[in-house]
């Protein structure tokens, strides 16, 4: 064969797209992770995770059982992206971009490698996330670079990530206004005989528009609505179905808006027709737990005091045991499928304090089982911004029986 195929490509096709953050933002996530590395004697670090690639570079790969990553080091920083995303990634991407091929194993690694040789950069201690890294991709940086050592940077862009820019928690709150529409589109939808899976549509076709009208130069994806009824509600995470709704149903009303990788959420319990006395009691009782919790969230208060504070009502009523999990989380980079700053949940075993910038939901659900009386899972959810003075609501969508049954 007398042509050799090549393993790292530049393909900077088109131009640059507008991006979700100016430049001064990308600027200030970029420099605190500098320091990040500084303070470890990092030179390099291997982003590899949906969320961190996409914090730092603006760029949200679709992984298709390939590797990405966002590589960083003191002055410099590229994506590196497979051939069968053409110029995309560098499009999408603060900084640069280098491309590698399928056509040798482990290109990769070689790309990567190469690319820091090429640009002068010493490896010595490189940082990688090992909260997702994959045991042999962390073997296969290893070899690849054989006498530097790695270090875990993962909890440090965490505590990063956990503190929201003023930029961020603009785009959050657009999300979250895009995810009342979602809900009263679904709210609309709602009749007997209709299944979950259509309901569904409804909400995320309304949600798709509006995305698409406030952030026009976006990449459109990911938005989605779980509807759920009956027996479907007693999971928070239940993809809708072809169960058709039924008068006297319970429901679960839940609009997943994604911008730019972020993820803003509206959750509601619903009835199709009069509940019967127990749910009404039983939704009553979750209803004032998320009351209390709304007015919980302030700076200064810790994630664990919230989660007890809140569990004292249920134990009231004997509940507690049917708690699904904790009463809420931040929000950001994330998805269903990526991210999580798990240090910012609030649950009993979290310590974090509550700061300003930061912006997490309340969001309490009890389960009861099949054949008990009130039958199915009762969750309400809003998004609060943690304020220097307490905190504000950004979720408008009423919850409750005066709000929430839908009749005819």
């Amino acid at each position: 064969m007398s042509e050799t195929l090549e393993r790292l490509k530049i393909i900077h096709n088109g131009e640059k797209e507008q991006r979700t953050f100016s430049d001064a933002e990308m600027e200030r996530r970029l420099s605190t992770l500098r320091k990040i590395m500084a303070d470890d004697g990092v030179d390099v670090a291997l982003l590899t995770s949906y969320h961190n690639v996409k914090y730092y570079s603006d760029f949200l790969y679709t992984a298709f059982g390939r590797n990405y990553a966002y590589v960083v080091t003191a002055d410099d920083a590229f994506t590196v992206s497979a051939n069968i995303d053409g110029g995309m990634p560098w499009r999408r991407t603060y900084g640069d971009n280098v491309v590698y091929t399928d056509w040798q194993r482990d290109n990769f690694f070689h790309v990567i490698k190469e690319t820091l040789r090429s640009r002068g950069v010493r490896v010595r201690r490189v940082g990688v996330e090992d909260d997702t890294l994959p045991v042999q991709l962390r073997q296969k940086f290893q070899d690849t670079f054989d006498d530097a050592t790695l270090v875990d940077i993962s909890q440090a862009a965490m505590r990063q990530r956990m503190i929201k820019s003023p930029e961020e928690i603009e785009v959050i709150k657009h999300g979250a206004r895009i995810g009342d529409l979602g809900g009263e589109a679904v709210k609309a939808a709602i009749a007997e005989g209709v299944t979950e899976y259509e309901v569904a549509l409804a909400g995320t076709e309304a949600m798709v528009h509006e995305i698409a009208r406030t952030f026009p130069a976006s990449e459109i994806r990911d938005t989605w609505v779980w509807f759920q009824s009956g027996v479907n509600t007693d999971g928070a995470h239940n993809w809708p179905t072809t169960r058709k709704l039924r008068q006297g149903d319970i429901l679960s009303l839940n609009c997943f808006p994604m911008t730019s990788g972020y993820y803003t959420a509206l959750e509601r319990t619903m009835f199709l027709g009069e509940p019967d006395a127990r749910s009404l009691q039983l939704w009553n009782i979750n209803v004032d737990v998320h009351r209390r919790g709304l007015d919980l969230i302030r700076p200064g208060i810790s994630c664990g005091e919230i989660a007890h504070t809140l569990n004292e009502i249920y134990i009231e009523h004997g509940l507690l045991a049917n708690r699904t999990f904790g009463y809420g989380h931040s929000f950001g980079v994330l998805s269903h499928y990526y991210g999580r700053e798990a240090g910012l949940e609030l649950r009993e075993d979290i310590e974090t304090v509550l700061e300003p910038g930061m912006v997490v939901s309340m969001e309490p659900m009890i389960m009861v089982p099949e054949g008990e009386p009130g039958a199915g899972g009762y969750r309400e959810h809003d998004i609060l911004v943690v304020t220097e003075n307490g905190a504000e609501n950004i979720t408008k969508f009423p919850f409750g029986p005066e709000h929430n049954i839908v009749r005819g």
